[in-house]
């Protein structure tokens, strides 16, 4: 039986229906083991025929601020992040929990 480890993000950003997810990988670039991350934004929606959440990569021009701002807050933990911060923000704009102070991290 083949069995697939299903790895999780190592962050999200969620701005209302729009989030980002960062994954991290090991990769070898001159015989040195390095993390890399990728960045998957998405948009959930609830279809209308049968009640379901599912997501998609395409946005309304009133999702647009939200993308930039999801997208700034992942590049920003990629770039600015120590170790052990982990987890979900959910950010200021959109229908979530509001905390400044995540933003900012």
């Amino acid at each position: 039986m083949d069995e697939t480890i299903k790895k999780s993000p190592v962050k999200v950003f969620s701005c209302g229906p729009v989030r980002a997810a960062i994954w991290s990988d090991s990769r070898v670039m001159n015989n040195t083991v390095v993390e890399v991350h990728s960045v998957r934004i998405d948009r959930s929606y609830k279809d209308k025929d049968n009640d379901e959440w599912k997501h998609t990569n395409t946005f309304n021009a009133e999702d647009l601020p939200k993308v930039a701002l999801v997208a700034m807050e992942a590049y920003k933990f990629i770039r600015l992040r120590s170790p052990e911060q982990d987890g979900t923000d959910q950010l200021g704009l959109g229908n979530g929990p509001q905390d400044a102070s995540k933003v900012l991290r």
